[in-house]
């Protein structure tokens, strides 16, 4: 096999191909791919030593969805996801069980980039996936592994995102769709090239509203795309734009007795997110010559992300008047079912009331809070490298240098404003209905007070400088050595404007260094098959959000308030990888692959408290082990084509390690308030088994009809890390479901939904598609977590928590029907 392709390839790249970041393209039966997130001369990819996946144009097309996430759920081995945010637009997307999700708390292990720019948020390394505009997508990887090459966050593996331009997406494109939950779409788009050929531009907006399925749960989505490029014979530059301006309302997890029969129920509300996004990037390539190439980017980003949560009160405590004048306090589980809050008298000390008890501020008193958080990110930095295409020791060599630079500034303004409780004092019942402190139906707080109080003012500042390097020599034909390391250097200061020094300050200057390397094998005996082995090292350093929560001392409220900042290690990802993968024929593949990753000082959201707030803290909790297998087959048959892939992951604790529970029937009935999690337990979250099946039959050339199976095996629910959660068990935490409560249940089942789809080329440039999710009404839950609240079943506000398993269900039926309308010219690539 010929690995010096770099003449093909560089007239390829000059004259049509994107030069996206792990792009791929085709020299005969050859794929060739990019071996970092930027655009370099490429290898073939039977030599790379990992199992990468590939999805382009053509496949995101053909399944019509809501976003470019809904390919990777529906269709990636080792993908599963769940909507804790309980918002389509705003998924937990996980892979070989590494997390990429929008919500901060969430360990989180895989690296997104789009067109060679790390999108990873700087203040807790979460992906919003809502800012990635769908419609812009040209094509993906998953690149699984802790492959240094693909920097910070890259622990279980990397998503890299190419996006489209107007030289392969030549034409005009009007789309429209409607359907269930009121949701409506609208779409436009245009790409073109000047008269000579040096120039292309590509222009899309989509704009997306619905009402969502769950009760008060709309959404409103704006996105924008734009991209101007220029090129000659050597040199390609191209200037993009991301914009997004999108609100989403999330009521993620419920206490399955507060779903109702539709299971459309909600806790509390409002749960908003407000996110804004002016994103620019731009991105180069020069070839030196047949085989040396330079390649880089340069970006800005601006993002704000603006929270409304409405909630009771975490700090909540009943008082009753002690009968002498006093007041006696009592933890909100053991609470009297009627009683009287007076705030009044609190010296500090315990000595108010005739020192007859500890008496609390009001924030005790108080059943509901309104939390606020205003979030501004502000990023830039290049990325620069060269690849060189040459022989060395007279072998066939690539290797690829290069260097990168990121600065990122936050800034994170957390309030709260509480329930109005300064007529307590009147001696009269105040809880007795809660409709004075929570609206009817909504549960949204009402009456709060006056006064808005600011919990949190941090100004967090990160700086990252890397460099690295990436070799792979052929020894001869069939065997090829491909070896990589990368060093991260990281600073993160957090100033905190309410405490700048002391005790309690969030304030603090934390540092972190790390080489990491990587080394792989690859055998191909044939053209068709090829076997490889590789191992490799990445890192994750602690992020402004987890360093300013890392007191066990002082919980804080995610994704708010925060408290003093202890250091934390940085976390430290080494994975072995082995797989096979060839052809049968040409239309036929198939691959496998094992693995194993073990995580050192991962770094973990320790609840201390599992009241529905999730009062808590960052640690590191020790190691943490994923291991698993992934098979995939694909091809077609006639008319027929299918893609199958099942996923087994194995996810468990390596350390063993105390948490706080209140809940879980083993700490209520042997530890007091804490669980004891046992190398072996396994990681809650991530289910065991996946299955996945797309169908697409051509009934005719203009028709065809498509299907997906997706299928998940059973998961712990988070709160019984210990996996010893009984859930027959009647405790003073979880109610008898003889009782009319729900039990605790500490894992929800396994399941399995069914989706459908069809497109139909009407001609003239019109088609028409449709699509319909879990078409035999599937009941399910995507996650899961055991809880406490303070409403009954019934959304009444009572005096005593309840122990409870709240959950994420998935959604029910639901169909859509959409036109496409094309002209003048080709709108996408084929």
């Amino acid at each position: 096999m010929k690995l010096k392709l770099s003449a093909i390839v560089a007239l390829a790249l000059a004259s049509s191909a994107s030069l996206g970041a792990a792009e791929k393209m085709s020299t005969g039966t050859i794929n060739v791919i990019s071996t970092t997130p930027l655009p370099s001369i490429g290898l073939p990819l039977n030599i790379i030593p990992a199992n990468i996946q590939i999805f382009d144009s053509k496949d995101l097309r053909n399944q019509p969805g809501v976003t470019f996430a809904d390919q990777l759920m529906n269709n990636a081995q080792g993908i599963t996801f769940n909507e804790i945010q309980g918002n389509p637009w705003q998924p937990d997307v996980s892979f070989r069980g590494f997390s990429a999700s929008p919500l901060a708390g969430t360990p989180q292990g895989m690296s997104v980039y789009v067109d060679g720019v790390r999108v990873n948020e700087s203040f807790g390394d979460t992906v919003h996936w809502d800012l990635i505009p769908n419609f812009a997508i040209q094509g993906m990887q998953v690149v699984p592994g802790s492959n240094p090459v693909y920097g910070l966050n890259t622990l279980g593996g990397a998503l890299a995102l190419q996006t489209k331009d107007g030289r392969n997406n030549q034409g005009a494109a009007l789309e429209a769709e409607a359907g269930s939950w009121g949701r409506k779409r609208g779409l436009a788009q245009f790409g073109g090239v000047s008269k000579d050929g040096s120039v292309d531009y590509f222009l899309g907006l989509q704009h997306t509203t619905e009402d969502g399925w769950r009760k008060y749960s709309p959404s409103h989505i704006n996105q924008t795309f734009g991209k101007i490029g220029w090129q000659n014979e050597k040199t390609k530059l191209n200037l993009s734009y991301i914009g997004a301006y999108n609100n989403m309302i999330g009521n993620g997890l419920t206490p399955i007795d507060m779903l109702g029969g539709d299971r459309d129920g909600i806790h509390t509300t409002p749960d908003q997110t407000k996110n804004y996004l002016n994103h620019f990037a731009l991105n180069g390539a020069h070839w030196l010559s047949n085989d040396v190439m330079l390649s880089g980017n340069a970006y800005h980003r601006t993002s704000n992300r603006n929270t409304l949560n409405g909630d009771a009160n975490d700090d909540f405590k009943t008082r009753v008047a002690d009968g002498a004048g006093g007041v006696l306090v009592t933890p909100n589980r053991d609470a009297p079912t009627t009683g009287v809050c007076d705030p009044s008298g609190y010296d500090g000390i315990g000595t108010a009331n005739g020192g007859l008890g500890n008496a609390y501020t009001s924030e005790s008193c108080a059943p509901g809070i309104m939390n606020r958080s205003r979030l501004k990110s502000r990023s830039l930095g290049f990325n620069i490298q060269a690849a060189f295409n040459q022989e060395l020791l007279g072998k066939k060599n690539q290797l690829i240098a290069g260097l990168g630079y990121d600065v990122q500034r936050t800034k994170f303004i957390q309030t709260e404003q509480l329930s109005n409780v300064t007529d307590a004092g009147s001696g009269t019942n105040i809880y007795a209905d809660s409709a004075t402190y929570f609206a009817p139906g909504t549960r949204m707080p009402i009456n709060l007070d006056d006064d808005v109080d600011t919990e949190v003012n941090l100004s967090g500042k990160s700086k990252t400088a890397s460099l690295f390097a990436t070799d792979t020599m052929s020894l001869n034909q069939f065997w090829h050595v491909t070896a990589s390391a990368r060093y991260n250097h990281t600073t993160v200061k957090n100033r905190d404007a309410l405490t700048p020094s002391g005790a309690g300050s969030l304030s603090g200057d934390h540092g972190f260094n790390r080489v990491n390397p990587s080394l792989g094998l690859t055998f191909t005996p044939t053209e068709t098959l090829s076997v490889f082995g590789s191992y490799s090292e990445s890192n994750r350093a602690p992020t402004s959000i987890e360093l300013g929560c890392a007191d066990p001392a002082q919980p804080c409220k995610l994704p708010n308030a925060m408290a003093a900042d202890p250091p934390l290690n940085q976390v430290v990802a080494k994975t072995y990888d082995f797989g096979v993968r060839g052809k049968v024929a040409e239309n036929l593949k198939w691959n496998a692959s094992v693995y194993r990753t073990m995580n050192h000082d991962d770094i973990h959201f320790i609840n201390s408290s599992t009241y529905s707030g999730a009062l808590g803290y960052f640690d590191n909790v020790g190691r943490t082990k994923r291991q698993g297998l992934d098979l995939g087959l694909s091809g077609s048959v006639d008319k027929l084509f299918f893609r199958a892939g099942y996923s087994f992951i194995s996810a468990k604790y390596d350390t063993d390690l105390t948490l706080v529970n209140e809940v879980n029937s083993v700490a209520a009935a042997v530890e007091g308030d804490t669980i004891s999690v046992r190398k072996g337990n396994y990681l809650a979250g991530i289910p065991k088994h996946q299955f996945k099946l797309r169908l697409q039959y051509n009934i005719t050339p203009q028709w065809s009809v498509g299907s997906n199976v997706i299928a998940y095996s059973d998961q712990f629910v988070q709160g019984n890390e210990n996996n010893a959660h009984n859930s027959n068990t009647t405790t003073t935490d979880c109610n008898d479901a003889e009782d009319g409560h729900a039990k605790c249940i500490g894992k929800l089942k396994g399941y399995t939904v069914v989706n459908l789809d069809t497109q139909y080329n009407l001609g003239q440039g019109w088609n028409v598609f449709a699509k319909a999710i879990n078409i035999f009404n599937k009941d399910y839950y995507t996650g899961g977590r055991l809880a406490e609240t303070m409403f009954s079943p019934a959304g009444s506000w009572g005096l005593a928590d309840r122990g409870v398993t709240a959950v994420v269900p998935g959604a029910p039926p639901a169909a859509w029907v959409g036109v496409r309308y094309e002209f003048g010219g080709a709108s996408e690539a084929k």
